[in-house]
């Protein structure tokens, strides 16, 4: 039985060689880390902080292991995994710049995936008063799990900020790929990103 994912799951699949070892943090449901596991054969670990969505993973055949990313990633050595995955979470953690460096420290390449608070839907939200709600931004202000909402230029400035090299950058908008006006048109961004030389 084949695991559905979300297009830009998919697109982060895209990026994943054959055969290699990945750590998924905020692995949610596991849904991404079976996907990968399925269809490109890979090794590794979801990392997930919610009791359910941990029996979820286990349900699905998934490694996981139950842990707050907040409290770094000092059980992984340096380097230990080809790539280190931040699907639709960046947003959701209070130390941004730290989880960035430890994934960055763990594997060998990051990719990190956001809702871009910077989409032209989300701020005529803003705009007419409003906190936006939207299928990338699903949940209202007062119940919302995310904690940094950012834009294109936010992401790319903290990148430079840390010394994090941008080998790659993907922004979709209900699935297709935004070539134009990326952060006003786009409502998610993907980065595959690596430490710095």
């Amino acid at each position: 039985m084949s695991t559905a994912i979300r297009a830009d799951q998919a697109a982060i699949a895209d990026w994943i060689r054959p055969g290699a070892s990945v750590l998924d943090l905020g692995c949610g449901d596991g849904s991404l880390l079976s996907y990968l596991q399925e269809r490109r054969g890979v090794r590794g670990y979801g990392v997930e902080n919610q009791p359910d969505k941990v029996i979820a993973c286990v349900a699905r055949g998934v490694n996981v292991i139950q842990y707050d990313l907040e409290a770094g990633l000092a059980g992984f050595d340096s380097r230990s995994f080809d790539h280190v995955i931040l699907s639709q979470t960046l947003q959701a953690v209070n130390n941004t710049a730290g989880v960035l460096a430890e994934m960055l420290r763990v594997g060998r390449e990051g990719i990190v995936s956001f809702p871009n608070f910077g989409y032209w839907r989300n701020r005529a939200q803003v705009l007419v008063g409003r906190m936006p709600v939207s299928r990338d931004l699903p949940h209202s202000w007062h119940n919302t799990p995310n904690v940094h909402l950012c834009t294109l230029h936010d992401f790319e400035a903290l990148c430079a900020e840390q010394g994090a090299q941008v080998l790659e950058r993907r922004v979709m908008t209900a699935g297709s790929q935004i070539n134009v006006l990326p952060n006003l048109l786009g409502s998610v961004a993907l980065y595959r990103v690596t430490a710095g030389i």
